[in-house]
């Protein structure tokens, strides 16, 4: 009997080696998580600005994506509650808000329209003990516990920057941009552009140009303000809005600089065609995924973030790399 247990227990240590060697785990363990046992599902909230602009609708593919991977690593269904206005509408995230935080989701996602409309609906959603995060488009002054997105400061620079670049040593007149004249966010990247254009002696800024945040508004608003004013250089966009139509490739490839934020598929052309010189792409997929993870980490297992502003580098695209980065779309824009 001795003999016959001393022989089971060298089987088991020598599995044991062998899977240490071939690096697998005999018995993989899940960490507990802190959710009570009683819950049947874990429902977040998750509110953008607009269902129209695709950079949302690669954010709720993203959060999907995350929840079918907590799903697995929680044992229990991860959904995600999409309450998105069309077009912008402050007043009805509040509105989306109020509802999730009352019909029981544990955690709500948001970007936000207008940081002083929705931050006292966030403010009631915590005090209820429903955790928000914050992406994109920060409600700074909030008791959201964290912010995903780019620095828009040093985003607003670096579209400057590239500006500056595109038109050379001669410079020249620039406009900036600016979509919704109330997105925190924007106003930072405004903010950004304007600092760094004061270091480049060459460039001054025509104005900064607000419009409603479509594609149509977007195309419309740039070339009512070209027209005006034929002698602008350059365009520096704060939001890639009038680039999701085809209306500025008529444009002649580089007589008028533009520099705009996000590369989407519809935005493609443009550097393709070299209309525009450079897109800075935000990983927007990443909104929703990561904004996810964020609360599930938070609600499952009382992990707080490292840094309350969690950032996201910004990649650029141009002629040289936009067919590569364009596979990434495929992905995103799938339909759910």
């Amino acid at each position: 009997m001795k003999n016959i247990l001393m022989n089971r227990i060298v089987v088991v240590a020598l599995a044991l080696t062998a899977a240490t060697v071939w690096g697998e785990d005999p018995q993989p363990k899940k960490e507990p998580h802190k959710l009570p046992p009683e819950l049947k599902v874990l429902r977040l909230g998750l509110i953008a600005k607009s269902q129209s602009n695709p950079v949302f609708q690669a954010a709720r593919v993203g959060a999907v994506d995350a929840a079918k991977e907590w799903s697995e690593k929680l044992g229990i269904p991860v959904e995600v509650d999409w309450r998105t206005p069309l077009d912008e509408d402050a007043q009805k995230q509040a509105e989306y808000l109020e509802q999730l935080a009352l019909q029981g989701v544990r955690g709500i996602a948001i970007s936000c329209s207008d940081a002083n409309t929705v931050t006292d609906a966030i403010n009631r959603a915590v005090a209820r003990g429903i955790p928000v995060v914050c992406f994109d488009s920060d409600a700074r002054n909030s008791k959201r516990f964290c912010f995903h997105g780019v620095d828009d400061l040093e985003c607003g620079r670096r579209l400057m920057a590239e500006t500056a670049k595109a038109l050379g040593p001669a410079g020249g007149d620039v406009a900036i941009l600016a979509g919704n004249q109330n997105a925190p966010n924007l106003q930072k990247r405004v903010a950004g552009a304007k600092e760094e254009a004061a270091k480049h002696k060459n460039i001054r800024i025509v104005d900064v140009y607000y419009h409603k945040e479509t594609p149509q508004d977007g195309a419309a608003r740039v070339e009512q303000v070209q027209q005006a004013n034929p002698h602008i250089k350059a365009w520096c966009m704060v939001g890639g809005w009038p680039l999701f139509t085809d209306v500025l490739l008529k444009w002649e490839p580089g007589r008028i600089k533009i520099v705009a934020v996000d590369a989407l598929p519809s935005q493609l052309p443009y550097v393709e065609k070299g209309v525009a010189q450079v897109l800075m792409a935000q990983h927007c997929y990443n909104w929703g995924h990561r904004s996810i993870d964020l609360l599930v980490e938070r609600i499952a297992y009382g992990r707080e973030p490292k840094n309350p502003i969690d950032t996201a580098p910004l990649i650029p695209v141009t002629a040289e790399n936009a067919k590569e980065f364009g596979k990434n779309w495929e992905k995103w824009l799938r339909k759910l």
